[in-house]
């Protein structure tokens, strides 16, 4: 997989302080995941997957061993290095993380504000499609206060879609809704995913969407058990 790998984790350790105790909370990971595939990390509560998402996605410092994203090393990268990352990345929380104050679509917009030639028209434009593409042009200029849990992930697809990211991050995306929207929700991921060939690493406990994935990636304790092709 090395030849094709948009991501490598090498020799990954990462602690946090507890009082005056340090906890290692992921001890020597090595991973790679290729371009186009969707990998589902799962794991007990407390196993790492989280932190390891935050590393990848340079949300955190890397305190010892090597992430490469897309060619770039980030272990001692520098700030403005690890922003110009994370912008390239698309990310997908469980609490969706939409803005009241705007409308759907403004949300949508917002990871087009700092790219290149992009004006307000042509970032609205291009979010009225992604919104679309998502099954929800018509509550373009509504607010997420109104949508269900399932539009609002339907919203925070489409955010992260939108500037046609490489990588798409994804930390319980199926967490707060039923299993039947759940799954809708990770197909359509899917299925958007496989049409920009971009790359998608999604953290879970939720054993009902583990068909959607090429392979799974299991953490226990800080550490790589098993990865299992789908």
């Amino acid at each position: 997989m090395a030849n094709d790998s948009i991501i490598r984790v090498s020799g990954l350790h990462h602690a946090f302080t507890e009082g005056l105790a340090v906890k290692e909370v992921l001890h020597g990971i090595d991973a790679e995941f290729a371009r186009g595939e969707i990998c589902i990390i799962m794991g007990p509560s407390g196993s790492g997957k989280t932190t390891l998402l935050k590393l990848i996605g340079a949300q955190r410092g890397i305190q010892r061993g090597s992430i490469v994203v897309g060619g770039r090393e980030l272990a001692g990268a520098k700030p403005a290095e690890m922003v110009e990352v994370r912008r390239k990345i698309g990310f997908i929380f469980q609490g969706h993380h939409l803005l009241e104050a705007l409308t759907v679509c403004q949300n949508v917009q917002m990871p087009l504000t700092f790219v290149a030639g992009e004006t307000g028209a042509s970032s609205r434009a291009r979010a009225l499609e992604m919104l679309r593409r998502v099954g929800l042009e018509e509550h373009a200029e509504k607010h997420p206060g109104h949508l269900s849990g399932g539009q609002k992930q339907r919203v925070a697809i489409a955010r992260a879609l939108i500037h046609r990211p490489g990588i798409i991050l994804a930390d319980e995306p199926t967490a707060s809704l039923d299993g039947k929207t759940g799954h809708e929700v990770v197909e359509l991921l899917q299925n958007l995913a496989r049409e920009t060939g971009c790359t998608i690493v999604l953290v879970t406990h939720d054993n009902r969407i583990l068909d959607v994935a090429d392979r799974l990636i299991h953490l226990e304790d800080g550490r790589l058990v098993s990865g299992v092709e789908g």
